[in-house]
């Protein structure tokens, strides 16, 4: 049998150097499942940006998303305000269903 669940998908862009810090504070609030990818390029409020790889990963982008249940959401959404200004963080909220076998 599947079941449908509803939860929240954060998804964190930041600096890849800085990558360690949001996942420790996860870790901290307790969330051990999540994903995260390179990123190779974009453009925003802040301009257009490519990872050259000459600097040996300073300018790399990693996206860091978990799938977690309202109150985990709460916590880390939290955890990260006082992060967002100091590392230049973009935090992206979505309302997910997730599939899962029961």
């Amino acid at each position: 049998m599947v079941l449908t669940i509803k939860q929240k998908k954060i998804e964190i862009i930041v600096d890849a150097p800085l990558f360690r810090r949001v996942r420790d504070l996860a870790a901290v609030i307790g969330i051990k499942a999540y994903t995260f990818q390179p990123i190779s390029g974009g453009d925003g409020k802040n301009g257009r940006w490519l990872d050259d790889q000459v600097t040996g990963g300073a300018g790399s982008k990693i996206t860091f998303t978990v799938v977690v249940g309202k109150d985990d959401a709460d916590r880390l959404l939290s955890s990260l305000e006082q992060l967002i200004d100091e590392l230049g963080l973009m935090v992206l909220i979505s309302d997910v269903e997730v599939m899962q076998s029961k």
